[in-house]
């Protein structure tokens, strides 16, 4: 059977029909910025592979840190061993981050390391006396994972999950940050979105374990940048409240926003951050969970003494080497420039999509450009397009968005403009 046929037998592919799918290509390698097919075509992944290869696909560098480490010690179990990859990482992670945020629990994905963030959140605010507090908050258009409570936490009428319906528990979701990145922030707490905030936080803090939030940029739930001055407000009333501040910044974490965490635009940091996508390059699953002394001692203080999570998977060799030998691909220092390049050539050149009639607006920041149309896209002319002008797009609904690897060069980042404008009609 060919490897199409073989997949139609058994496959599921995300967000798709398991018994009429879509149409797909079958990938033989991958290689920096380019995908090359079975048959010898070749597409410049202008995804990122859902944004994770921020240093393309295959880098020699983390390749070799995987290398070494798989032909040493592949996994070993985590629960009462340790080893040097989890340390060293752990250590280089704390380092990166805002003072305090030095408690690391690894897992195996972005919507595992949400999990764990929720999990931890509720336990500390019960070790800390307060036992009602057992819900969350979070804002419309969010995104923060498959997995069941992250999922709850996503937009319950416009995210992809809507319709589980009344077998998700109900969350308590504010509007949508209203202001978008690089506007005016107005003082008026009611045209900013804090009136909002502070009144749900009046009313409910009490029973409200974390506000969740994706810093700056919401991914999947609707690409949307806001305003830094957010965070700020958020993090002050939180601090009011005793309500604690998670930050999702999977998608936005290791430079994709021209900043090495979106929460460096507000310069403010949370009490839980979750981390992964580029943390390894998008060479293996990992993620992680990083918090502060005080929640890890609240969690050991109060019985039982103990977090409850353990992956079996967590903190794995292999993808601890390769976490490892992406930030050293960070400290080279590269990035900012690659994507402050990035940045202009996308507003340069997708600039026509300003005044394209099928669209409703442009969106850039970083290595993220988006096209918001009017009308949903046509997948099947999308999907067909990818290999008549060599970019792999994979838009959902009216998003048309690139979040290409920082190692793009400026004609290979021409190729990607082009195919997005052409994809408008």
């Amino acid at each position: 059977m060919t490897v199409i046929a073989t997949d139609r037998s058994h496959l599921w592919h995300p967000y798709d029909n398991p018994l009429q799918p879509g149409p797909l290509h079958v990938v033989r390698e991958a290689e920096g910025v380019w995908l090359t097919l079975e048959d010898g075509t070749r597409m410049i992944d202008a995804m990122s592979s859902w944004w994770c290869a921020a240093f393309g696909h295959r880098h020699p560098k983390i390749t070799a840190a995987m290398t070494d480490q798989i032909a040493r010690m592949p996994h070993v179990m985590f629960g009462g061993l340790t080893h040097a990859p989890a340390t060293t990482l752990a250590a280089r992670l704390a380092a990166l981050l805002p003072e305090g945020l030095d408690r690391v629990f690894f897992s195996d994905s972005g919507s595992v390391a949400v999990e764990v963030a929720l999990k931890m959140a509720l336990q500390a605010q019960v070790a800390l006396g307060h036992p009602a507090r057992t819900r969350f908050a979070t804002v419309r258009g969010g995104y923060h994972g498959d997995t069941w409570k992250a999922m709850s936490l996503c937009d319950p009428e416009t995210g992809m999950h809507g319709h589980f319906g009344n077998a998700l528990r109900a969350e308590h979701f504010l509007p949508a940050p209203p202001i978008t990145f690089g506007a005016d922030w107005p003082e008026d707490p009611a045209q900013n979105g804090i009136a909002d905030l502070e009144a749900l936080l009046t009313r409910h803090g009490a029973e409200i374990a974390a506000l969740i939030l994706e810093p700056v940029v919401q991914g999947a739930g609707g690409m949307r940048f806001y305003h830094p001055a957010y965070l700020k407000a958020a993090r002050r009333l939180c601090d009011q409240a005793g309500v604690f501040l998670i930050f999702d910044e999977i998608a936005t974490g290791f430079g994709r926003t021209g900043r090495l965490f979106a929460m460096d635009h507000a310069g403010v940091a949370p009490d839980i951050l979750c981390l992964g996508k580029a943390l390894t390059g998008g060479h293996i699953s990992f993620a992680a969970t990083v918090t502060d002394a005080r929640i890890a001692q609240a969690i050991a203080d109060a019985p039982p003494r103990i977090f409850m999570h353990g992956p079996t998977f967590m903190a794995n060799p292999l993808a601890c080497a390769a976490a490892g030998a992406s930030l050293d691909l960070i400290a080279e220092g590269h990035w900012p420039g690659q994507v402050a390049a990035i940045e202009a050539q996308f507003r340069a050149e997708l600039a026509p999509a300003r005044h394209h009639p099928a669209v409703a607006d442009l969106r850039i920041l970083g290595a993220i450009a988006v096209i918001e149309t009017k009308a949903p896209l046509d997948m099947a002319k999308v999907h067909a397009a990818a290999r008549a002008s060599g970019v792999w797009l994979r838009p959902f609904g009216r998003l048309l968005y690139a979040m290409p690897p920082y190692v793009i060069t400026p004609d290979e980042l021409s190729r990607v403009n082009a195919a997005m404008l052409d994809l408008l009609g």
